[in-house]
């Protein structure tokens, strides 16, 4: 049984999301709500819960002013907002999860098991730090964080040598040689990394560019990276790689 605690300045919106969880996520057990920051800080001392669903909008204050706390009490937090934003980037990098208003039934499923895992596993709160960080400094995202076993692994973007699409996960290839199996699907992370650095030239396959060494002629062709990997370009895929090299 996991306890939860739900931050949303309109009541409405937790009274639907506690019935949804009632219905659809009988492991999960709403302790209270709350409408502001300041009540939320308050339930928590108070209740100690293991989940938050947080609202990141709010009058007089962001959901993100929470962040200190939630790390103090190594609390799991699935965010909800109503607005797609460059907040929910920082949120990608992060490796934490957020569903969008109006809440879609599968994603608040899909969410609330990746927390279940999470707090069954005692992994780590790194990823609240790199969040801090992430929305403190946008210009400066450089890292982003993936789960591991043992929790979660910060890495840096540029050391992304490229990712492979594994039947809905995700296996991406680190300059240090190793790799890591990732349950989520490569399209979820050809929209989080920087464009300017990844290039989709296949279905299966999203490349740092800074790692390309020679590209070999064909209908597609296919590419050389500087770690000795050789990578298929799709033919409807050429156009778009060779452009970022200014031909």
């Amino acid at each position: 049984m996991i306890t939860a605690l739900l931050v949303d300045d309109e009541k409405k919106n937790s009274v639907v999301l506690m019935e949804m969880l009632k219905r659809y996520c009988p492991s999960v057990t709403v302790l209270g709500t709350a409408t502001n920051i300041t009540e939320a800080r308050a339930q928590m001392e108070q209740l100690r819960p293991q989940l938050v669903f947080l609202d990141i909008q709010m009058p007089g204050g962001s959901g993100f002013d929470l962040l200190d706390s939630l790390s103090k009490h190594s609390v799991e937090v699935i965010f909800v907002t109503a607005y797609d934003s460059y907040l929910l980037q920082a949120i990608r990098y992060s490796a934490l999860d957020y569903i969008l208003k109006p809440v879609n039934l599968e994603e608040l499923i899909a969410a609330v098991h990746r927390a279940t895992q999470r707090i069954s596993q005692h992994q780590a709160q790194d990823q609240l730090s790199l969040l801090q960080h992430n929305i403190q400094h946008p210009e400066q995202v450089q890292k982003i964080a993936i789960p591991v076993k043992e929790g979660y692994l910060i890495i840096l973007v540029r050391d992304i040598i490229r990712l492979q699409a594994h039947r809905g996960y995700t296996e991406i290839f680190h300059a240090n040689g190793k790799s890591h199996l990732i349950s989520r699907n490569i399209k979820e992370y050809e929209e989080m990394l920087p464009e300017a650095l990844f290039c989709r030239i296949h279905a299966a396959h999203l490349v740092n560019v800074d790692y390309i060494k020679v590209y070999h002629r064909g209908r597609g062709g296919y590419v050389e990276l500087n770690n000795g990997d050789t990578i298929e370009v799709a033919a409807r895929r050429k156009e778009h790689l060779l452009s970022r090299f200014g031909f």
